[in-house]
């Protein structure tokens, strides 16, 4: 495998190892932690499209924000 970087295709990452933390009725976020810590996601209805590659510090500081509230603001309102 070559250098990873931000918007690579993501199944040059491979097929193992992604995960399906969140799901919205079929379409979702998948992640995989890279060996080096970072963390890669990419949209599960397309799977060779463009991964987010997160180091862990950011994916870190992002899940912590979101657990206090600090994202509801991306939730649709009703």
């Amino acid at each position: 495998m070559g250098p990873i970087y931000n918007g690579m295709p993501a199944k040059e990452l491979g097929t193992d190892g992604w995960h399906k933390p969140w799901s919205g009725g079929g379409s979702c976020v998948e992640a995989m932690r890279l060996g080096d810590g970072r963390v890669a996601l990419r949209q599960s209805t397309d799977p060779e499209g463009p991964a987010l590659i997160y180091t862990s510090h950011e994916i870190e500081t992002f899940i912590r924000g979101a657990k206090k509230g600090e994202a509801d603001f991306l939730l649709a309102s009703d």
